[in-house]
C-alpha cells in the first residue's frame, strides 16, 4: 500500500559514463527543482573521473547517493540496477533523467504532480514521460537529421506495437515504484533508448497508464553523445519482434473469444 500522494519518496535517477563536465550541474539542477527529493548517480567506472565526482557530492549532501558499477554495459541494466536499489530502500517515484542537461529540471515538478494526481485514474498512471513529440513538446539544437530519426523511429514503434503514446523513446521519465515491482526486470536486454520503449510495453502489461507532458529537449553542450547506429539497429530488429508478438497475441485472444462465444452458443 501506497503512502498519500503527497508523502510519495522521490529518487531522481542519474545514469553516467564521462559526464565530468554535466554531473555537477545535473544534480544541482535537480535538487532545486525539487529540494525535497533524492538523487541516485550510477556511474559505469568512467575513466574521466565522474564517480569520484559523485562521491564528492554525496559526502556533501545527504539526499545525493552513488552506486558504483565496475564496467559500462549499458544504459538500460543501469536503469535496472537503479530501480533494484530504489525499491529495496522503498522510494516511491522514480525518474530516469539524463547527466548532460538536455532532460529540463524545471519540468520535473510538473510531472511529479501528473503522476500523484493519476493515482485514482482508470487504469492508474504508472509512467508520465516528458514528450519531445506532443503540443507543447519540442527539441531545440539538433541537427535535423537527428530529429527526423527520432520522428520516423516513433512512428514506426507506434504503429508497429499499437500503443499510443507519442514519444516511446523519451528518456525522461517518472515510474510509480509499483507499477516496476510488478514488472519482471530480469530478463531486460535491450539498450538505449529502445530500452524506453521497452519499459513503456511492460508498463502497459502490468496494467498501468502512460501520460505525456511536454518538455523543450536541448541538446547537449559539453560531452559526447552516447547515440550510435548499433542502438538504431538494435531498437528496429527488437521493436519489430515485439510488433509481431504483440499482434500475435491479440489475434490469439480474438480467436480465442470468437471460439468461447461459439461454444455458448451451442449449448
Amino acid at each position: 500500500m501506497l503512502p498519500e500522494p503527497a508523502d510519495w519518496r522521490t529518487l531522481v535517477v542519474i545514469p553516467t559514463y564521462d559526464e565530468a563536465e554535466n554531473i555537477g550541474t545535473a544534480v544541482a539542477n535537480a535538487l532545486a527543482a525539487v529540494p525535497t527529493t533524492h538523487v541516485l548517480v550510477v556511474d559505469d567506472a568512467s575513466p574521466d573521473g565522474t564517480g569520484r565526482i559523485a562521491d564528492d557530492l554525496a559526502q556533501a549532501d545527504e539526499r545525493i547517493h552513488v552506486l558504483h558499477r565496475t564496467a559500462k554495459n549499458g544504459l538500460g541494466m543501469a536503469y535496472v540496477d537503479a530501480f533494484g536499489w530504489a525499491l529495496e530502500r522503498d522510494y516511491d517515484l522514480i525518474v530516469e533523467m539524463d547527466a548532460d542537461g538536455s532532460h529540463p529540471a524545471d519540468t520535473l515538478a510538473e510531472m511529479l504532480d501528473t503522476i500523484r494526481a493519476g493515482a485514482e485514474a482508470t487504469p492508474p498512471v504508472g509512467v508520465v514521460i516528458g514528450s519531445r513529440w506532443v503540443q507543447g513538446g519540442r527539441v531545440e539544437n539538433w541537427p535535423k537529421s537527428r530529429e527526423a530519426l527520432s520522428r520516423t523511429a516513433n512512428l514506426y514503434a507506434r504503429a508497429a506495437l499499437g500503443i499510443r503514446t507519442n514519444d516511446l523513446t523519451g528518456g525522461y521519465r517518472v515510474y510509480r515504484a509499483d507499477a516496476l515491482a510488478g514488472m519482471t526486470l530480469t530478463d531486460v536486454d535491450s539498450q538505449g533508448y529502445c530500452f524506453q520503449i521497452d519499459l513503456t510495453i511492460r508498463t502497459v502489461n502490468a496494467g498501468f497508464g502512460v501520460v505525456e507532458v511536454p518538455i523543450v529537449f536541448k541538446d547537449r553542450e559539453f560531452g559526447v553523445s552516447k547515440m550510435s547506429g548499433n542502438i538504431v539497429v538494435e531498437a528496429m530488429l527488437k521493436v519489430t519482434a515485439w510488433g509481431i508478438g504483440r499482434r500475435a497475441s491479440q489475434l490469439r485472444h480474438l480467436l480465442g473469444s470468437r471460439a468461447s462465444v461459439a461454444g455458448s452458443s451451442s449449448l
